[in-house]
């Protein structure tokens, strides 16, 4: 198969220093969408789950389970008109997806590493009337949090994909940070 994605070497420990770095990049967004829903445990169940797997929990169907959940909590905060809750959601979401970053060589993978970080920024900037330094605030903090480890997993894969409006560019930004001699940004 011509098209078949490269394999890219990872660990279990560099996967599990992914995921810590995910749900810190998360965590700091949550109070937002707590705010809102203070009686909705979804979004901080993915980033608890996301961060028992950092710490040495199995990966399992639970992790999966919080992810899906939080995507459910993001779809009624945006229903509600809530933007900046439903975006702290999707930073739990991919905080819990990172779990399942495929050692696959495709700019999409790309997401499990940085979207949690895009998705927090998001809604810090969102929460304070779409002040966008707010923002690049929080993609400088989360270039600030990925050790060496993050770098160099980032580092295996091609760059991220374009699009995905506002998130995509703070992703973006993010991995241009990260290793800017990909040119990305």
């Amino acid at each position: 198969m011509a098209n078949k994605p490269i394999e890219i070497a990872l660990s279990r420990a560099e996967l599990r220093a992914v995921v810590a770095y995910a749900a810190a990049c998360a965590l700091p967004a949550l109070v937002i969408f707590e705010r809102e829903h203070p009686g909705d445990p979804r979004p901080r169940a993915a980033i608890d789950a996301a961060q028992a797997f950092a710490e040495g929990a199995e990966r399992t169907k639970l992790i999966r389970d919080c992810a899906w959940a939080a995507q459910r909590a993001a779809q009624d905060a945006r229903d509600a008109g809530q933007a900046a809750a439903s975006e702290a959601a999707r930073a739990a979401l991919a905080a819990a997806g990172a779990a399942f970053l495929h050692p696959l060589a495709k700019a999409t993978q790309v997401k499990h590493i940085l979207g949690s970080a895009a998705h927090a920024a998001r809604a810090l900037e969102l929460s304070a009337g779409d002040a966008a330094h707010i923002g690049s605030g929080h993609i400088a903090k989360s270039r600030a949090r990925a050790g060496m480890v993050v770098v160099d997993v980032l580092r295996r894969y091609p760059p991220g994909p374009p699009g995905g409006g506002r998130v995509g560019e703070l992703m973006r930004q993010l991995e241009a940070l990260l290793r800017p001699e990909a040119g990305t940004g």
